[in-house]
């Protein structure tokens, strides 16, 4: 595990770590071990009361701890005196089990701090919840996408060629002969004898399109996907908003062809002459996280993979601790009169968690510790359960994201390490 407490707050506004009252009194909440604990340490939240008035000041300092899942855990105080000009270290320990766990800091009654810690997080654990039939399942829907002749057509993009580098749109027929696109950047100095390593990239929700520069990456050819309705393919969605669609049937849920458009890609790299094949590797974050882990598990082909912040895990945990995407999805589930039972039992077959042990090749994960929208606990009840080698990092500060560029550069060193030069 690494804990890494600096972080680009682009997707979560935090409240600061330090707070001034109007009586002149600051609280500082200090960050001791990232905010992540292991045993035999137990959570310790630790704080400076700081006086710049002229007169002595008493403070009440409150600590509120719950569950992830908004359950009580504890609530502590503790009544300081600090002298004008000076200041005092105030501490709370507790215990607790693993998990991820909601802290709020309040001085005489004013909110100072909200924020998230963890405790033991490879020591989660939730269960598979996988139908007997989830295997024959994706099965069939490989069968099925075997059978749609690709068509694969490459456009090169003059525009964002340059001399390092050529960059393509590349055009594919998936599952149910949906036309998916994506760009492909291709080093000038490889080819069929001299074949380059392929990184596939797995795009967020409802992210806008981006190709790999030719100068950002050069030992690796590099494919960006667009899945079905999203991102280039978003002038001719069909499938409006895409995690609710289908959600009456399995076989139509929207993810059963998303997952088909991530195999179908690495069908794509697979086939190219200039590819070395027993190092295709790839990444994603959020949606492209869960993209990420269904492909290492539905396809053997990837030799590592790097998801970061991965959505689409542990559903029965995963909407109680989040607003979205669980709110349109019991909308829906409301409107077509579908019980939690059999809603659950469909979302079973595209959860993350039931394919972890399917996973064979190295695994890299980012976590945002204070991620509001795919909480560190859903990541871990995946990571929890894959059995190849494995580690992540936990950016302490960071919401829905990981600390750019060092993740980026994280990654690079992770897939030259696994990679085999021939």
């Amino acid at each position: 595990m690494i804990v890494a407490s600096a972080c680009f707050l682009a997707s979560l506004a935090l409240s600061p770590l330090q707070a001034v009252a109007e009586d002149g009194v600051r609280v500082n909440v200090h960050q001791l071990s990232g905010w992540v604990w292991t045993a035999p340490e137990n959570p310790v939240i630790e704080m400076c009361v700081a006086n710049d008035a002229n007169v002595q000041k008493m403070c009440n300092v409150e600590l509120a701890v719950t569950t992830d899942k908004y359950e009580p855990v504890g609530e502590y105080s503790q009544q300081v005196k600090v002298g004008a000009g000076d200041s005092s270290l105030v501490s709370f320990n507790f215990k607790v089990a693993p998990g991820f766990y909601r802290c709020t800091v309040k001085n005489n009654g004013e909110e100072v701090k909200k924020f998230n810690i963890g405790f033991e997080p490879e020591n989660i654990v939730s269960l598979p919840d996988a139908q007997p039939d989830f295997k024959a399942f994706w099965d069939n829907a490989r069968k099925e996408l075997s059978e749609v002749e690709p068509c694969y057509t490459m456009t090169e993009e003059k525009d964002k060629s340059n001399k390092t580098g050529k960059v393509y749109l590349v055009t594919m027929k998936s599952l149910g002969n949906e036309l998916i696109q994506g760009y492909l950047t291709i080093p000038n100095k490889c080819n069929k004898k001299n074949p380059y390593p392929a990184l596939i990239h797995y795009m967020g929700y409802g992210s806008k399109p981006w190709h790999a520069h030719p100068d950002s990456n050069p030992d690796f050819i590099e494919f960006v996907l667009s899945i079905r309705g999203q991102s280039l393919n978003e002038p001719t969605n069909t499938y409006g908003d895409w995690v609710v669609n289908g959600l009456e049937d399995i076989n139509k849920y929207y993810y059963r062809g998303a997952f088909m458009d991530a195999v179908r890609a690495i069908d794509f790299i697979y086939q190219l002459p200039q590819v070395d094949t027993t190092n295709i590797v790839a990444e994603g974050g959020s949606q492209g996280g869960a993209l990420t882990l269904a492909a290492c598990a539905l396809d053997n082909r990837i030799k590592a993979a790097a998801p970061w912040v991965p959505f689409l895990s542990d559903y029965p945990d995963y909407f109680k601790i989040v607003h979205w995407p669980a709110e349109p999805i019991l909308k829906k589930q409301k409107e077509i009169g579908m019980s939690d039972a059999d809603l659950y039992k469909t979302m079973s077959y595209f959860d993350i968690k039931n394919f972890a042990r399917w996973i064979k090749c190295p695994i890299l994960m980012g976590v945002g510790l204070q991620d509001p929208t795919c909480p560190p606990h859903i990541n871990f009840s995946s990571f929890n359960l894959i059995n190849s080698e494995k580690s992540y990092i936990i950016y302490t500060n960071c919401g829905h994201d990981t600390e750019h560029p060092t993740w980026d550069n994280t990654q690079k060193a992770f897939f030259k390490r696994v990679i085999t030069i021939q």
